[in-house]
C-alpha cells in the first residue's frame, strides 16, 4: 500500500508589507512556512499547540499563534512578524525595562504587546494581565513585561496620541 502524496499549492501571502508567493502543502502551518520557506525565524516553535505564544504573529493587526493557523488560511490577510516591526515603542520599552531574559519567548511577547497597546490604548491592569496570559515565559516573571506595556501606554496618553 502506498501513501498518497498530498499535492502542493501555490499561494500568495502578504508578509511584512511584501507579497510573497510560496508553494505549500494545505496542511502546512503558518509557523512552518514563515520559518522554513520564507526564512523568517523570529516566530519560535514552542509547544506547537497554541499554548505558549512563542510563535505569535499579527494577522490584520491581531495576535495569532502561527503554530495553529494553516498558511492557506492567511491568504488575503496582512501578516506581520517580529522582523516586520521596526523600532516600535514596545520594542524600545522591552529594552528599557529589561523585559526579557533568555529571549526565546520575547518575539511572541513583543508581537502580543504591540497589538495590545494599539488595540487597547486605554488598557487597565486587568486587560494587560489578560493579554499577557496568552504567552508563557519560564525564565522570568511578567513584571518587566507589564512595566514595558504600561510605559508605552503612559507615553501614548501623555503625548495625546496612540502609536499604530
Amino acid at each position: 500500500m502506498t501513501i498518497p502524496r498530498i499535492p502542493k499549492v501555490s499561494i500568495d501571502l502578504l508578509v511584512n508589507n511584501e507579497m510573497r508567493n510560496v508553494v505549500v502543502r494545505p496542511s502546512d502551518t503558518l509557523l512552518r512556512v514563515l520559518r522554513e520557506v520564507l526564512g523568517l525565524t523570529g516566530a519560535k516553535p514552542g509547544c506547537e499547540n497554541g499554548d505558549c505564544g512563542s510563535c505569535t504573529v499579527l494577522i490584520d493587526g491581531w495576535p495569532m499563534k502561527s503554530c495553529i493557523m494553516l498558511a492557506v488560511e492567511a491568504v488575503n490577510q496582512q501578516i506581520t512578524t517580529i522582523e516586520g516591526l521596526k523600532d516600535t515603542p514596545i520594542q524600545n520599552a522591552f529594552l528599557e525595562q529589561w523585559a526579557f531574559q533568555c529571549g526565546y519567548c520575547t518575539p511572541g511577547f513583543i508581537m502580543n504587546c504591540h497589538a495590545l497597546v494599539n488595540i487597547h490604548p486605554d488598557a487597565n491592569d486587568k486587560v494587560i494581565q489578560e493579554w499577557l496570559e496568552s504567552n508563557i515565559c519560564r525564565c522570568t516573571g511578567y513584571e518587566e513585561i507589564e512595566a514595558a506595556v504600561k510605559s508605552v501606554l503612559s507615553k501614548q496618553r501623555s503625548d495625546g496620541r496612540y502609536s499604530h
